[in-house]
């Protein structure tokens, strides 16, 4: 994700964010005014953000100052004026109660608000730093305008206010909310790294006037569809403006691929991932203490294989590790962009002409791209593939309609490659996969499973081979560490080293690979289905594509009735061929679901049992003997020990894989 989350608590802001964060990330000198720190760092002033600042006589792009910050978000929610009012009931003779109580935005709160953090893709900020003033102007101003988007979407479909007994009430604020925003040029190891910290205030005004908190958890929830928006704006506006593209990159084999602009070397993102190069070494070491830590007993305490959940906190703690602390000083952004420059012309691989020439390669990568991929976006097979993916990511393929727009914006910028889309079309994929492909499985026990945010869904689709209905083998081959050839072929594993005490840790297939395959499988069954076959709006699909096909890749036609009952003939089972799909690429007709053929769906079939196989294999070769003693039982009250797998698909450790 490119957009993070924490929480703001009132003695937070004194320790840290008017220390370091409201001056770039650096150490602010004691008793030196914010605005003259923020001038010696290099950094511009805070501005004030959202609909919600007329309630409060601020106005949109206004500075912000020390004391507005601590009356927010630093004395557990008063007005940023509230100085100023308590003082003038004062003077007019009212008692220190009631001019306290008077700059006060209803109840006080512990947790005064929530740190957004927005940062572009790797390619965006490096065309930030190292191209010209144009570039960096047109960068910042595509950034602004997206979080700019994003806070209006959090306050008209995300942010809710709760009152009355056990906050069983609930209202978007009509007035809308009250940001704080501060800009940040580098990262802790002095890379760069173009991001916004958006102060985001809990606090929010009902319909009756009276000033309510916002439920931070729901922002947590909604962070993932948050940040793909994000993504999918600046990344829109920034192609749009300097004549660029966007194409996938994968980052980690089998894992979902993030969208960077085309034409930028990929070495240039290596050279400022100086910090991944550390969490990546830190986090193997993790990877195998983990899969090795015994108990007491000499027991495994852990699954002898590294699963998502798994690997994401393993994650967290290492970066945890590796954090390099705070830089003393800043500098100002034109020193930065200059020097970012000499770096990356001396001490990466990439040549000082490309280096200095990245607008024109990119512009260059974005023609060839748009010459072969036109904007078409097939809403019923956004649906099908949205639906698929989300099925298989989410817990025993379940999911509420927030996972379902998360997907349905990753989905979009896949497809458009950069190009702007028309308001409301991740809405309209939404629809369509709850409708067509969504079953509502909500069976609310409160009166939040019955809002619509809250609804359970899983997927319609009877589909037993679907990858998210297997539990994956115990022990796998790392599916992240295949061989460079591309046989296709998983890497044997390799003995542990004996120096680092490291080797090949097994892991849990990733969902994404499974998510690709059940989309496919589905996208193949819709497609080889007759039209007297599908009821309902399944058929909208059918005849979807019956539009927006190329008669060549539509499904062979059925059978003459003269040919009813005769046996088909032998041969491949090919729905679409290699011919078939040169003839999409040369007829300008971008869909993402038409890359699997039926061939590849095999192949990617037989790879996962091949791997299921061989896991199995591996598991009796160092199965306990017969005449072996039985091994110590687990206590029941250890909650981490190591157990078999179970038939019972929604529990034990792997529940949600």
């Amino acid at each position: 994700m490119t957009v993070d989350i924490r929480v703001i608590r009132a003695g937070q802001m004194y320790r840290y964010y008017l220390r370091q964060t409201v001056v770039g990330d650096g150490r602010r000198p004691a008793r030196t005014p914010l605005r003259a720190a923020q001038e010696q760092a290099g950094v511009p002033a805070g501005r004030w953000m959202g609909r919600g600042l007329a309630a409060l006589g601020l106005t949109p792009g206004e500075e912000v100052t020390e004391a507005q910050l601590r009356n927010l978000f630093g004395e557990r929610g008063r007005h940023p004026y509230a100085d100023q009012i308590e003082a003038d009931l004062l003077a007019k003779g009212d008692s220190p109660k009631t001019a306290f109580k008077a700059g006060a935005l209803g109840r006080r709160v512990m947790v005064t608000g929530v740190d957004f953090v927005f940062r572009p893709q790797p390619t965006i900020y490096l065309l930030w730093a190292l191209g010209d003033e144009e570039t960096r102007r047109v960068i910042e101003a595509a950034h602004e305008r997206a979080i700019e988007r994003v806070l209006e979407w959090i306050e008209d479909e995300a942010a809710v206010i709760r009152y009355g007994k056990d906050g069983i009430y609930k209202v978007r604020p009509p007035g809308g909310l009250v940001a704080a925003r501060f800009r940040h040029y580098e990262a802790r190891s002095g890379m760069p790294l173009l991001h916004d910290h958006l102060l985001l205030s809990v606090k929010g005004q009902r319909l009756d006037g009276k000033w309510g908190s916002i439920h931070s958890e729901v922002l947590f929830e909604n962070t993932v569809a948050a940040s793909s928006l994000y993504n999918e704006l600046v990344a829109a506006e920034v192609c749009q403006e300097l004549g660029l593209a966007t194409e996938p990159r994968t980052v980690t084999a089998g894992r979902r691929p993030v969208m960077e602009i085309a034409g930028v070397p990929h070495e240039l993102i290596g050279w400022t991932a100086k910090r991944g190069e550390q969490i990546a070494a830190c986090l193997t070491e993790l990877e195998h203490e983990y899969i090795t830590a015994v108990d007491d007993d000499g027991e495994l305490k852990y699954l002898p294989a590294v699963s998502e959940r798994a690997r994401v906190e393993l994650m967290r703690m290492a970066a945890h590790k590796t954090r390099p602390p705070k830089k003393q000083t800043a500098r100002p952004l034109t020193q930065l962009r200059a020097d970012w420059k000499q770096s990356a012309i001396d001490t990466s691989t990439v040549a000082a002409d490309v280096i200095n020439s990245l607008l024109e390669r990119a512009r260059a990568a974005a023609v060839a791209i748009r010459s072969r991929a036109a904007a078409v976006v097939d809403i019923a097979l956004a649906a099908v593939d949205v639906t698929a993916v989300v099925f298989v990511m989410n817990g025993g393929g379940r999911f509420h309609r927030r996972h379902l727009l998360a997907e349905a914006r990753r989905h979009l910028a896949l497809v458009l490659r950069g190009r702007r889309r028309e308001p409301g079309l991740d809405e309209r994929i939404v629809a369509a996969a709850i409708s067509t492909h969504c079953l509502d499985i909500s069976e609310p026990e409160t009166a939040r499973g019955l809002e619509p945010g809250y609804r359970l869904y899983t997927a319609r689709w009877d589909l037993p081979e679907l990858p998210a209905r297997r539990r994956p083998p115990a022990l796998v081959p790392d599916l992240d560490r295949q061989s460079a050839a591309g046989s296709g072929e998983a890497a044997a594993p390799q003995p542990p080293d004996r120096e680092t005490g490291l080797g090949e840790v097994p892991r849990v297939p990733l969902r994404y690979e499974r998510a690709v395959l059940a989309g496919a499988m589905v996208r193949e069954k819709l497609r080889t289905t007759t039209v007297t076959a599908v009821r309902g709006q399944a058929y909208d699909v059918v005849a979807h594509q019956q539009a927006a096909m190329p008669e060549q890749l539509l499904a062979p036609p059925g059978p003459d009735s003269e040919d009813v009952g005769q046996e088909p003939e032998a041969g491949p089972r090919e729905t679409i061929d290699l011919t078939a799909l040169r003839a999409l690429r040369q007829s300008r007709t971008d869909v993402e679901a038409l890359d699997f053929t039926a061939g590849q769906l095999r192949r990617v079939t037989d790879a996962f049992t091949k791997a299921g196989d061989g896991a199995r294999a591996r598991t009796r070769k160092h199965a306990r003997p017969e005449n072996a003693p039985a091994p110590h039982p687990a206590r029941e009250d250890d909650q981490r020990a190591h157990h078999p797998p179970r038939t019972d698909p929604h529990r034990g450790p792997e529940a949600g894989r």
